[in-house]
Formats: structure tokens, C-alpha cells, sequence
């Protein structure tokens, strides 16, 4: 699977496992990162789109996650 950003990093292991934190934490990341605001709500957009599953996928799929 290739990382959209893989220079942006986030630490996910041993945070609030909350769907809507660990989206938070993204988003923040990515914003921090330099993304757009487009680029951002599409990345909520994707997370929010289906399971706690697809939100740890779509993650992964944006972001570098340890």
C-alpha cells in the first residue's frame, strides 16, 4: 500500500483508539503538513465513509502511522 503523505508521520499506538480522535489527530497532521483544506476534507470524507476499520485504513493509506 502506498502512503499519499509518507512525510508526514503520526504516532497512533497508545492514543485514544476513538474513530473521530485518531481522525483528529490526522487531520492536525496534515494540516501541519501543509495540506489544503480540500485535501483535508477529503481525507475526513474517505475516513468517514465506512467502519473503524476503513477509518485505521484510510489512515494508513494518507499518513506514515507508528
Amino acid at each position: 500500500m502506498k502512503t499519499k503523505y509518507p512525510n508526514i508521520e503520526v504516532e497512533l499506538v497508545g492514543q485514544d483508539g476513538n474513530a473521530f480522535n485518531l481522525i483528529g489527530i490526522v487531520q492536525k497532521a496534515l494540516k501541519n503538513g501543509g495540506c489544503t483544506k480540500a485535501e483535508i476534507d477529503q481525507f475526513i470524507k474517505e475516513a468517514t465513509s465506512g467502519d473503524y476499520d476503513n477509518v485505521i485504513q484510510t489512515c494508513m493509506r494518507w499518513v506514515e502511522v507508528s
